[in-house]
């Protein structure tokens, strides 16, 4: 295979960087990144996680404040944030913001007083509520400038996960093959993949990809990992998300099908998640310090 450049700019951090080299299955090769701002949510002790980008640069999380109450959150792309996203049926203190498209349509999910997950879309300041027919809980986790989305679904109350993508109104669900579960975290405006993870039967996390045939390509796991999440992509099928390995360290994964890698490290941390990236190559993400509060990036 010959060597692949490419040149990304991840925001928030937004950042630029240049990674260069063979890619393969094997250990995965660190980027060069030039830091360009971080942020939390306003208020002291937050800790703040950022899901997914836009195109207008726009970042959706979620942040846990010091009492432990999760709210979700939008940073617009003029370094603004909005109010803490809170469903109106949350009645536990539990809203996440997993996805945004560049109608700046929110896509998020839930807890209730009996433990089960379920979904939303914020629009314009309406909540509308969205649960997989027939499921016990749904988690939410993406949706893209068509308005298709993806997610995963508990169908009995077992807490045992199966993948779901809908595009153009029509939802189709899978599990990769022998997985506790499965999620389906993104699936990008050109519908040619969908990324998320699985759980094995060991309990160990691995990523995977859903082609546009529907055909599922796993377990995708950097050599040394012992622990592996994919979040998001763009349409240039870049795909981002992170990995464990055996010393307990986090690290920020850039992966480009079927077997490039690459990974990059919050200096001074030991905990890095790369989780949306945009058409711009501008990713948002996670790195946690040294007292265990997470930061944007």
């Amino acid at each position: 295979m010959k060597p692949k450049s490419i040149f990304i700019s991840i925001l928030a951090v937004l950042f630029v960087f240049p990674l260069l080299g063979t890619f393969a299955q094997q250990a995965a090769n660190s980027g060069s990144i030039e830091v360009i701002t971080t942020f939390d949510y306003p208020g002291t002790g937050n800790s703040s996680l950022p899901q997914k980008i836009n195109e207008r640069g726009d970042v959706v999380g979620e942040f846990i404040d010091s009492t432990g109450v999760t709210r979700g959150f939008v940073r617009f792309s003029d370094g603004s944030f909005s109010d803490p996203i809170v469903d109106p049926n949350d009645t536990v203190g539990f809203t996440e913001g997993r996805g945004i498209n560049n109608s700046r349509t929110v896509a998020g999910d839930y807890a209730t007083s009996d433990g089960t997950l379920h979904s939303f879309f914020l629009s314009g300041g309406t909540f509308t509520e969205y649960d997989v027919p027939g499921a016990v809980q749904t988690n939410l986790l993406s949706i893209n400038d068509a308005g298709d989305f993806t997610g995963g679904f508990d169908p009995d109350g077992s807490g045992v996960f199966q993948a779901f993508v809908s595009v153009g109104g029509t939802l189709t669900s899978f599990s990769v093959p022998g997985a506790a579960s499965t999620f389906a975290y993104e699936i990008n405006n050109s519908k040619h993949l969908a990324v998320g993870y699985f759980i094995d039967g060991s309990g160990i996390l691995h990523g995977y990809y859903r082609d546009a045939n529907g055909a599922l390509h796993f377990p995708i796991d950097p050599t040394g990992s012992v622990g592996t999440v994919l979040f998001g992509l763009n349409d240039r099928n870049f795909v981002v998300g992170r990995y464990a390995d055996a010393s307990g360290a986090t690290h920020g994964l850039f992966f480009v099908p079927p077997n490039q890698f690459s990974t990059f490290d919050y200096p001074g941390s030991t905990f890095t998640s790369l989780n949306g990236i945009n058409d711009r190559g501008f990713i948002c993400g996670r790195y946690v310090d040294a007292s265990g509060i997470a930061h944007g990036f």
